[in-house]
């Protein structure tokens, strides 16, 4: 099987729109976080490495900090690359299928405050109809 590195499982994030967070130095960061946000919510990934990852849909308002939510509607914990199969999949907000329930946060789904400095922020890559080519 054919596995992606963290850098090309980013840089698809970043082509399919999500904003990418590099937490630490470039060359060796400590975390790596992609969120997507919807009109209510934000569906967000956290990278500490190939085989511990976590990711989440938490409720958002003008100060969410998607980094510490206090409530998840959706979360999911494994590998690298199994994690981003599942935030992938999740079923967008408002179809029949999204989940809606809230949940506690594994304490995974948190970045502390003091391990966000320095960091890198990629946004998302622009699509041609971003950009008003049809």
């Amino acid at each position: 099987m054919n596995h992606l590195s963290i850098d090309e499982l980013l840089e698809e994030l970043r082509r399919r729109r999500w904003v990418v967070y590099i937490f630490g130095p470039r060359e060796e960061p400590e975390v790596c976080a992609a969120v997507f946000q919807w009109d209510t919510c934000a569906d967000v990934l956290i990278l500490r490495g190939e085989e511990r990852a976590s990711a989440f849909r938490v409720t958002t308002v003008a100060d969410t900090d998607v980094f510490r939510p206090a409530l998840v509607s959706w979360q999911y914990h494994s590998t690298a690359d199994w994690t981003l199969r599942a935030v992938l999949t999740i079923p967008p907000p408002g179809d029949t299928a999204a989940p809606i329930q809230l949940l506690q946060p594994h304490p995974d789904c948190v970045i502390p405050m003091e391990a966000r400095r320095p960091v890198t922020v990629l946004p998302a890559i622009p699509t041609k109809a971003d950009q008003g080519d049809p």
